[in-house]
Parts: C-alpha cells; sequence; structure tokens
C-alpha cells in the first residue's frame, strides 16, 4: 500500500500542496498533520503511521524535512520504518528512495544525510535568529508574548476589592465580571503579592 505523510509546522501553513503531490503518487492513505518536525513526541499522526504499517508498504513524504528536522530523529524513523518491511521515498529530494531489506547505496545514504543536516542546520538558524530578535526587542523595551489582558489599573482594582470582601459582598466571579481581569490573572497576582 502507498502511504502519504504531510506535516507544516505551524496552523497558518499549507498541508494542501503535500497532499497533492502524495495524491498524485497514489498515495491510498494520508496521515497529516500540524505540529513542529523538531521532536517526533507530539507528533500523534506520525507515531500511528508507523503503528499501522505494514511489511511491503511504502511511505511517500515530499521532503525529508517535513519527515524530521534533527538528523538523529531522521534516521531513526527512516530505520524504524525499514525495519518494519516498509519503503520510504522522499519524492522532491531527487525520488530517494529507502527499500525495506535493501542495503542503500554509498551515494544515496550520504545524500540522505547531507539533505537531512541541511534540514536541521535551517531548522537551527531560525531558532538562533528568533532567539536574537526577541533579545534585541528586549533590549529596546518592547513587550514580548501575549499581551496582558487586562490593565494595571484593572488589577489594582480587583486586588483592592478582593482584599475587601469582608466590606463589599462580592463574590470573585462578581469582582472579575466588574473589573474585566480574568480569575486565573487575579489569583496569580494576589500570590505574587502575597511572596513579595
Amino acid at each position: 500500500m502507498k502511504i502519504g505523510y504531510a506535516r507544516v509546522s505551524t496552523v497558518g501553513q499549507d498541508l494542501e500542496t503535500q497532499e497533492a503531490i502524495l495524491k498524485a503518487e497514489g498515495c491510498e492513505r494520508l496521515y497529516v498533520e500540524k505540529v513542529t518536525g523538531t521532536s517526533t513526541a507530539p507528533r500523534k499522526e506520525l507515531a500511528n503511521m508507523i503503528d499501522h504499517v505494514r511489511p511491503g508498504d511504502t511511505v511517500y513524504v515530499t521532503k525529508i524535512d517535513r519527515l524530521a528536522r534533527s538528523i538523529i530523529d531522521l534516521n531513526k524513523i527512516v530505520s524504524e520504518l525499514n525495519d518494519k518491511g516498509v519503503s520510504v521515498v522522499f519524492i522532491q529530494d531527487g525520488m530517494m528512495t529507502f527499500k525495506a531489506g535493501e542495503k542503500s547505496s554509498g551515494m544515496n545514504s550520504l545524500m540522505f544525510n547531507i539533505l537531512g543536516s541541511f534540514a536541521q542546520f535551517e531548522r537551527d538558524l531560525i531558532v538562533e535568529r528568533t532567539t536574537e530578535g526577541r533579545e534585541r526587542a528586549k533590549a529596546q523595551g518592547k513587550h514580548m508574548g501575549r499581551p496582558a489582558s487586562s490593565s494595571e489599573r484593572d488589577l489594582r482594582k480587583a486586588i483592592e476589592l478582593m482584599n475587601d470582601r469582608e466590606n463589599n459582598a462580592l463574590s470573585v466571579t462578581d469582582i472579575c465580571k466588574l473589573t474585566g481581569v480574568k480569575r486565573a490573572t487575579l489569583y496569580a497576582r494576589m500570590k505574587e503579592k502575597a511572596v513579595d
């Protein structure tokens, strides 16, 4: 059976192109997910595919970096599939094929590891640039992460009302509705204040 595996890293990315390529190759079953390729741990569809493939199946992937971004994970996944009697084909990387039960040619292994290393290198560069940008933004005093859900003024008012609940008879729900502060944010801030 021809089986296709497609992956993108983020929810905003498009899987349609990969799916179209895999269907054009004749894949009868597709495993598709939107998750980072830097780790195999959270990749449920990859795990499902590995569990469900049978000897004689062939797994098609559009490019090496869609299967893994780490050379170690890449070799591990391909070896695991080959050990189960499953061949692996990387369509856009020169139709590179790793057939189950056959020793790969030296040139094929070299190219595979070079392309896998480039995928890992590219991922490392992205992480490095992102980290540098984040550090530069912090140094310039820019806020990183999600914007605060409540203003400091609203938080102070909510804490004041919480501290004075004996006199105002407001519940926590009432205070949150009145000030617009989320319950978790309020409790977290009160905990911080208690530690101070």
